[in-house]
């Protein structure tokens, strides 16, 4: 099995594709707002809120909140405005042990009235063959999704 990989997601969610992209690239903080079970807490350590490279640390939970599992990531902010396109690099934290490489990325594609389609990709490479390809790490970008689309939907 290799050790470099990505996997891909794509749904339909019922917000604007700007709206969604913004989220990311310049309102993380309200990341925490919409999945208070899944992240925790997100803070800028280097740069500023939607400034490209700006660097941020997040406390979150992938799996349940009861028996999931908890850590740090700290990431670098890289987006294209024209794409809508945001991706968080992976730089330190506990995903890092198993992965050398870390890259969740969310386009966002407007489908029509208040609509978009959204692609994620989730490109890795394990530190080992040991370690098994990110498939909850993928589950996780999804249920993300998914929660900021209900928190967006009964704003």
């Amino acid at each position: 099995m290799a050790l470099h990989g990505k996997l891909e997601d794509e749904m339909e969610i019922n917000m604007p594709a700007a709206k969604f992209y913004n989220i990311w690239k310049s309102e993380g903080h309200h990341v925490s707002t919409a999945t208070p079970n899944r992240i925790h807490a997100v803070h800028v350590h280097e740069g500023d809120w939607g400034a490209a490279d700006s660097v941020k640390i997040w406390k979150y939970t992938v799996g349940t909140y009861i028996d999931g599992t908890t850590g740090v990531f700290k990431e670098k902010l890289e987006f294209n405005d024209e794409t809508k396109t945001v991706s968080l690099v992976g730089l330190e934290g506990d995903v890092m042990k198993e992965y050398k490489v870390y890259k969740p990325t969310y386009q966002c594609i407007p489908k029509g009235e208040g609509s978009s389609l959204l692609k994620m990709t989730l490109e890795y490479e394990r530190a080992s063959e040991n370690i098994p390809p990110p498939d909850k790490y993928m589950r996780f970008m999804v249920d993300l999704a998914k929660d900021i689309e209900e928190h967006h939907l009964k704003a």
